[in-house]
């Protein structure tokens, strides 16, 4: 049994997230950890491995559990539904005032270098997870006939991901949480709609 941890692991990782989020993976270095987290180096090691497999527990830790994330889009009332409160959620979080702007997960590994490649890809799949679940709501959409059948799902999918990607890089840049709001509305505009109703579905 190797000894008890001194701190508490999750408030030190919530710190980590935090960190990584404002600094992006590669500029943060393990001295901006340690003292984000309150930790000494050999106790971050010992915790969570390396930077490496920090950054990666502290990005599944923002992204949160995906399971529950199949389920919220999957139960929403509609693709539509699922789209715009996805919207507007990182609408609101790229704004919050108690963290960094913009998503962790779009700014992070913006810019890594080769050496970052496995780091990328691990968040690249977290987007495409979340894409495919919208993509998969979509289509039960134009299954059931209430969206047209000619709907690019795919397509529509990669649509709300950009649309949401790009806020996060407005949101960097001082776009306020209204702006986003604005944007979302104009991006969802876009949406299919019925032929018999002329309505979002």
């Amino acid at each position: 049994m190797g000894r008890p941890l001194s701190f508490d692991r999750d408030a030190a990782l919530e710190q980590a997230m935090l960190t990584f989020w404002r600094h992006g993976y590669e500029t943060t270095s393990i001295t901006d950890l340690t003292t984000a987290m309150g930790v000494t180096a050999p106790s971050l090691y010992s915790a969570f491995g390396d930077k490496k497999r920090l950054f990666l527990e502290a990005a599944r830790l923002y992204a949160g559990d995906p399971a529950a994330m199949e389920r919220t889009i999957q139960g929403a009332p509609s693709a539509y539904d699922a789209a715009h409160a996805m919207l507007t959620r990182a609408a609101v979080a790229y704004t919050g005032d108690a963290t960094p702007k913009g998503c962790l997960l779009a700014s992070a590994t913006a810019s890594g270098s080769t050496a970052a490649c496995d780091v990328q890809d691990a968040v690249a799949a977290i987007r495409r997870s979340i894409a495919a679940c919208l993509e998969a709501r979509i289509r039960r959409d134009v299954a059931d006939q209430t969206l047209p059948a000619a709907t690019d799902a795919a397509a529509l999918a990669g649509l709300i991901m950009a649309v949401a990607q790009g806020m996060s890089v407005l949101a960097r840049d001082g776009a306020s949480r209204a702006a986003l709001l604005g944007i979302v509305a104009a991006a969802l505009a876009a949406w299919p709609q019925t032929q018999a109703t002329g309505k979002h579905c």
